[in-house]
């Protein structure tokens, strides 16, 4: 019975949810027609404590973060390094041939759904606090337009 319901469901599922911390400035790339792909580096964070040690032992590991269009001029305009993001996405996997003829690899997050937990720029030198960024920002895949929640509640 179980077999026949995952036979009737989709037959792959590739996404990726992650939250984390901005490595470094977004950058975007822009392309005549006004598309845009952005790009940063997010750190996710595991913490654990040694048994043996006691010691309290935290690992860092890097993702590669894409993200399309109005997302990306989104993230540029209102995330720093260091800022808090929640993001979903699919795993994308590229390789090229670089500059010295050898075969090189990367995988990437491409973002389709994205939330700011905490931005830096969200008080200006004056110590005014801006108006909010709609957080939430969801990328259609089909019209590659973007949706804007502004029904939130920070």
């Amino acid at each position: 019975m179980i077999i026949n319901l995952l036979q009737k469901m989709a037959s792959t599922v590739n996404k990726a949810i992650l939250i984390g911390h901005l490595g470094d400035e977004v950058k975007v790339h822009y392309f005549e027609g006004g598309n845009a792909i952005g790009r940063f580096p997010l750190a996710t964070n595991e913490s654990y404590t040694n048994k043996q040690t006691g010691e309290k032992v935290t690992t860092t590991d890097w993702h590669n973060i894409v993200v399309r269009n109005k997302l990306a001029e989104i993230c540029e305009k209102y995330l720093s390094k260091g800022d808090k993001v929640y993001c979903e996405g699919r795993i994308k996997n590229r390789q090229w041939d670089g500059e010295d003829g050898t075969k090189r690899y990367t995988t990437e997050i491409h973002v389709t759904d994205m939330t700011f937990l905490s931005t830096k720029k969200e008080t200006t030198p004056s110590n005014k606090v801006e108006p909010k960024p709609s957080a939430t920002a969801t990328r259609n895949s089909t019209e590659n337009t973007v949706k804007e929640d502004d029904d939130l509640p920070f």
